[in-house]
């Protein structure tokens, strides 16, 4: 070989490995979600996220973070691009595309949790054992549930079952559309963020949501009155979110970039995720103290008429879990079991 092939040769190589290198730095994962820059979900999951794994990879991986939509579409189309590989990352909430995903609506029957820590590690097995079907082309990060959801409404005080008859709720998902209807009321699905609008026209009277997201959207300016169970029974109604990961982009990536994101991903990520909302909880509730709003706890007997008049809705969906060919029964137990065995776990820390 020649000296002067010889030097083609190698500057041809340096070339491509420069080519290769610049290549392996530049994997910027689209990250799309709903949520403005100040709330919880985007301060305390999706930036520390996205910093660790950009951390770990030495700056060959990081966010293109979307926030509050701003990518495009709706919440309920985030999902599809995310399948559809338009975004790379998105956190949304399955309820809100109503019956596409109705193995993992188990956690949204009402009356099944009672904080969202151990019902978010229990979404995570729950997940594992039967709702990957569910889910295909992703690779799931994390799912999990919201602090105990309760009812706000703007001028009527609920505190009976009779009060709910009249009323337009916003309603997050199918079961809790079902709930509403089954407690009197008339159940309007929305996302969270027309919520503020559809309360100040009056086109709602009330909504079914959790205390995170209520500073973060001024849920509290457009709400007077605001109804918690008792604390010795489950939560009205819970909403389930999953992080999910377009499968293809997971798959294109090197072995350590997958690694690490896989060490960033899972039950301990879910669980984590649930505590943030559990602490977030009395943020909520301050927010809309000092606003002066009026807080009401069911007693105990009334929620027990509340959890008899929506009973049914657990054996609706295990008939039609069984109609699916799934163990609708099972299904359910296990979705208790494992809530009841986080929660037990929890209560021993």
């Amino acid at each position: 070989m020649t000296r002067f092939r010889f030097q083609h040769l190698a500057a041809a190589t340096a070339l491509a490995a420069c080519s290769f290198s610049a290549a392996a730095q530049d994997v910027v994962l689209k990250f799309h979600h709903m949520w403005p820059t100040v709330a919880q979900g985007h301060t305390r999951v999706v930036q520390p996220w996205c910093d660790k794994i950009a951390k770990e990879s030495n700056n060959r991986m990081r966010c293109q973070v979307l926030p509050a939509v701003s990518g495009g579409g709706t919440p309920a189309q985030m999902f599809d691009r995310m399948k559809d590989g338009v975004d790379d990352l998105v956190i949304t909430l399955p309820g809100y595309t109503a019956g596409r995903f109705p193995v993992m609506e188990a956690f949204e029957l009402p009356f099944m949790t009672f904080n969202a820590e151990s019902a978010s590690r229990a979404a995570w097995d729950y997940y594992g054992k039967y709702a990957t079907k569910e889910f295909q082309n992703t690779k799931m990060i994390a799912t999990w549930v919201h602090d105990p959801g309760f009812l706000s409404t703007s001028y009527k005080r609920i505190r009976t079952l009779e009060d709910f008859k009249g009323l337009k709720v916003r309603a997050a998902s199918r079961q809790s559309s079902r709930l509403l209807a089954k407690l009197g009321a008339t159940p309007v699905g929305m996302p969270i963020p027309a919520v503020a609008d559809a309360m100040s026209k009056g086109t709602i009277d009330g909504f079914l949501t959790a205390w995170e997201i209520i500073p973060s959207f001024k849920l509290q300016e457009v709400s007077s009155f605001h109804t918690e169970m008792d604390r010795s029974r489950p939560a009205i109604f819970t909403a389930g979110f999953i992080f999910g990961m377009n499968q293809a982009k997971y798959d294109s990536l090197p072995a350590d970039l997958k690694a690490i994101i896989d060490k960033n991903s899972g039950p301990e990520l879910s669980q984590t995720i649930g505590r943030y909302w559990d602490e977030a909880t009395a943020v909520g509730q301050k927010s809309a103290r000092d606003r002066g709003n009026t807080f009401i706890q069911v007693s105990a007997q009334e929620t027990d008429r509340w959890i008899a008049a929506s009973a049914s809705l657990q054996d609706d969906w295990v008939a039609d879990m069984d109609k699916r060919g799934l163990p609708g029964k099972q299904m359910l137990q296990d979705a208790k079991d494992l809530t009841k065995k986080y929660n037990a776990t929890l209560k021993k820390k």
